[in-house]
């Protein structure tokens, strides 16, 4: 066994994904997955250029997003350690006119489509985990549409730190261009929201992260009737 083979097989060990496997399961899974280490800003998919691969994101954090015909972007998802993404078919997982980029420097394991199909689908421990994950990530993206059309956009930049934030721990790492791609407005707006936000004590602003300190009680200002002069 090489050292780089060693290497994929304590990384996959780490992931909540392959926890129920044994070590021979994970070194076949380990030999069989290409790891690569990507710097920030760059697109690891796009719908010019496709390829059936299914990524595995080990370290950092990697945006999902669209864009539309006057250049505005739309971001759907944000993935960090343990997240699966791409072009998939046998996973019913289609990026269509997705792109995938690494906000941060990245390691993350591809596999192709036949090794898919052999090591992970055939394995019914680890294809529920991949479902439920995918299943999670389209329940989130619908939440995030229901507040588009229902919320006012202080109530939905509230609402989506509050989850983000009781689902990761306190400190969101996002900038303030990434959570209004989130959200659907502009980073004038969300800088202003925010602002109004730390006024209130519920969150704290620190460069490329928000820190907040009662996640519930920001959920709970969510649902209330409250305005920030946004101007956008």
């Amino acid at each position: 066994m090489t050292r780089d083979t060693e290497e994929r097989q304590w990384v996959l060990r780490e992931m909540d994904l392959f926890r129920d496997l044994d070590e021979d399961e994970v070194m076949r899974i380990g030999e069989a997955t290409r790891m690569t280490t990507i710097p920030a800003g760059q697109l690891l998919y796009s719908p010019e250029r496709p390829n059936e691969l299914l990524f595995i994101v080990k370290r950092g954090r990697v945006r999902l997003f669209q864009t539309n015909a006057d250049g505005r972007t739309l971001t759907t998802a944000i993935l960090a350690v343990g997240d699966v993404f791409g072009e998939m078919h046998a996973l019913g997982q289609r990026l269509e006119r997705t792109f995938a980029e690494t906000l941060e420097p990245c390691v993350v394991c591809v596999m192709s489509r036949s090794d898919v199909e052999r090591l992970l689908l055939g394995d019914p421990r680890v294809a529920l985990r991949i479902t439920e994950q995918l299943g999670a990530r389209v329940i989130e993206l619908e939440r995030r549409l229901g507040d588009t059309v229902l919320k006012p956009i202080p109530q939905r930049i509230a609402a989506l730190v509050a989850r983000l934030a009781l689902a990761s721990g306190p400190t969101v790492r996002l900038t303030h261009e990434q959570l209004a791609d989130l959200v659907g407005t502009t980073r004038e707006t969300v800088t202003k929201v925010l602002g109004a936000l730390a006024d209130r004590r519920l969150v704290a602003l620190k460069r490329g992260r928000i820190i907040v300190p009662n996640a519930e009680a920001l959920r709970a200002l969510s649902d209330e009737d409250f305005t920030v002069p946004t101007g956008g």
